[in-house]
Parts: structure tokens; sequence; C-alpha cells
């Protein structure tokens, strides 16, 4: 496979930890079967598993999202059956498929395989964005969604189809080759969609516009920002990028100096049983000169200033400011750069560099 923008192999792709306790919490059931020895692909239970998952295959090739999909069978009329990316959706049933195919040969897991790819690469814009289902809706959901990892999950996915020769031999060279394309147009649209802020590279959105790329609202309490979560699997995709080229790269330092420019340091986020709200706790940032920094999911464009919204979609620039179902019920306040800036860009600066690490080289 041959691709403008070949991933590397060796760095650590995409993790649930990147992503807000909701989004982790609504992961497909499907993920719990990919590492299972070739054997046991071969099995009964294994059988047994995939048929649940086959039935709850949407007529256009995908799955819908926070659904048992390997537990009991669906049983109603698959037309009702709604499919989409979101929350890790549709990618997970297709790597169980994958597995399934490779070492069992069956039609049937090829065939809804083949479906369910096909779905994936019809849904891509010509910008190399992806919406958060197909054919996408007249709402938020039609625009590019960054947000909890929707478009990234897609591109990695895709990668895999084009790269592992092993897991996907079955796979016809079209349409891994058309994978490896669509990898490609997912970073262009990376690249063009960072924000800039009189001219400086930023960040992203959590969703972009599909046609101007530009940074838009989602539901009313995901106001237009910049965001320190979906931010962290983008510079996944750039950083596995082999012989990253200088635009690549000034995507990725831009960005990382973002993220170093708006941590917040002195609070830590603190949780307190109290009984009568909607969640059985009431949540306080609390100053903490000992705590380590901490990042807001959103920021606002031109001031980098922490914001926050309710189901009325009014932007405040303090959590209490907001109601408490939105307080407790939405992850604002995290950690999610913490490794990325520690770690990995560090070793991903070393590498492109062919040097030391900014981190030795302070050290030093």
């Amino acid at each position: 496979m041959t691709s403008r923008y070949r991933a590397a192999p060796t760095l650590i792709l995409i993790s649930m930890a990147l992503f807000p306790a909701e989004a982790q919490a609504q992961y497909t059931s499907a993920s719990k079967h990919l590492n299972h020895p070739a054997e046991w692909y071969r099995s009964d239970q294994a059988r047994r598993i995939a048929s649940v998952v086959l039935s709850y295959q949407a007529p256009d090739g995908g799955w819908p999202k926070n659904i048992d999909t390997t537990g009991k069978p669906y049983r109603g009329p698959r037309e009702k059956l709604k499919s989409t990316f979101d929350n890790s959706a549709t990618t997970d049933e297709l790597r169980l498929l994958a597995r399934m195919a490779t070492h069992t040969g069956e039609q049937r897991y090829i065939d809804a395989f083949d479906k369910g790819l096909d779905l994936i690469l019809r849904a891509q814009y010509p910008n190399g964005g992806w919406p958060q289902f197909y054919p996408p809706g007249q709402n938020y959901s039609r625009y590019i969604t960054y947000n909890d990892g929707c478009m990234i999950r897609l591109m990695f996915f895709l990668r895999e189809v084009a790269r592992d020769d092993a897991l996907y031999a079955f796979v016809n060279e079209s349409k891994r080759t058309a994978s490896a394309e669509a990898w490609d147009r997912g970073i262009e649209c990376i690249l063009k969609s960072q924000v800039r802020v009189e001219g400086k590279l930023t960040s992203w959105c959590a969703q972009h516009d599909e046609v101007t790329l530009e940074p838009r609202a989602a539901r009313a309490f995901e106001p237009v920002s910049l965001s320190a979560c979906e931010t962290i699997g983008i510079l996944h995709a750039l950083m596995a990028i082999e012989n990253p080229s200088p635009q690549v790269i000034q995507a990725v330092d831009a960005c990382v100096a973002w993220l170093e420019s708006v941590k917040i340091p002195g609070i830590r986020v603190e949780d307190r049983k109290q009984a009568g709200t909607p969640r059985g706790y009431e949540r306080f940032v609390v100053k903490d000169p000992s705590a380590p920094p901490m990042w807001a999911r959103f920021y606002e464009i031109g001031t980098n200033r922490p914001i926050f919204a309710g189901r009325d979609g009014v932007v405040k620039y303090d959590l209490s400011e907001i109601e408490i179902e939105r307080r407790t019920g939405y992850k604002w306040l995290a950690y999610w750069p913490r490794k990325l800036l520690e770690t990995e860009y560090p070793q991903w600066k070393a590498k492109v560099s062919g040097g030391a690490s900014p981190a030795v080289e302070a050290a030093q």
C-alpha cells in the first residue's frame, strides 16, 4: 500500500483514556473480543457472539451506539436500526467481523464486513472529513466530527485495513487502496481545519463545518471553541505519520505550544456527595497549589479563556455558574494532554528531529 501520509507502526494509537468518561462508558461491547487467540474465533462461543453482532447490523452496513451488540440478539425490524460512527459504534463490530472472516473464511462475515467498510468510505466528505453518521442529518451531526474521537477512530480503522496484511487479506485490493487514500484525505482535512488566531495556528474545535471547515457548535452545551480533549486524538493521527512533512510538524508543534499555554495550574475537581442532586453529588473546582495542571475541555477562541455552558447555551466562565445537571453530567476539566506533553510529544519530536527530545535538552 502506498500512502502519502503513511502511518508509523510503532506509535501508540488512539486510546479510550483520551476521551471523557461518558464516551469511555459507551464503548461498544465488541471491543471486548478483539484480543482473543486465533482458535477462539473458530469456537462456538465466537460464532454465537458474531451472530448477535450480525443481528444488529443496520441495512446500510453500520451499527447503532450505546447498545450491547454482543449480548442478546436483535429481534426487531432491521429498518429501525440507526447506524452511527459515534461512541465507537461500527468500527469495533467491523474489527470483530474481520477476525471472524480471517480465522473462519466464512462468506457471511466477509460480506457483512465489506458492507460496513463501504459505508465508512462512502460517508467521507470530499474534503476528507466525516460526519457522525451517513447520510448526514440536518443538525450538528452533519459537521465534521472530531468530538469524542469519532473521525479519528474511523481514520485509524481505515489505516488498519490498508496496512494489516494478515488480518485484512480477505478485503480486495481496491478497497484497501481506497482505505489508504481515505486516510490521506483525513490528514488533509485535519491540517486545513486547524484554527488560526491572528495568523497563528492553535488547536481544533470538536466539530467543523463540512463545507467551510470553520469551527461549529454542537449541542447547546458544546459551544464554538478550541478543544483540549479532542485535540489529543488529532495529534496522535498526525504523529503517526512516517516522515512527516514540515506542514505536519508545524501543526503538531503549534498545537502543543497552545496546549502548554492554556494549562490551568493550582486547581483540582472535587465531587462531594449531596442528597437531592441529579447524580447524588455536587462538583467543585478547588484551589490546590500542589495539584498538577488541568485543562478545560473548551476554550474561547481568541481569548483562550475556559468556557462552560448549560442546556440554555449561554457561555459562562466559571463552572459553578451553569446548572448542576450539566455541571456534574459532563467532563469539563481533566488531564487529557498530560501524557502527550510529558512523554509522547518529546519522543516524537526527538524522532522527527533526529536528536534529543526537548525534555532531554532542557535537562542538560
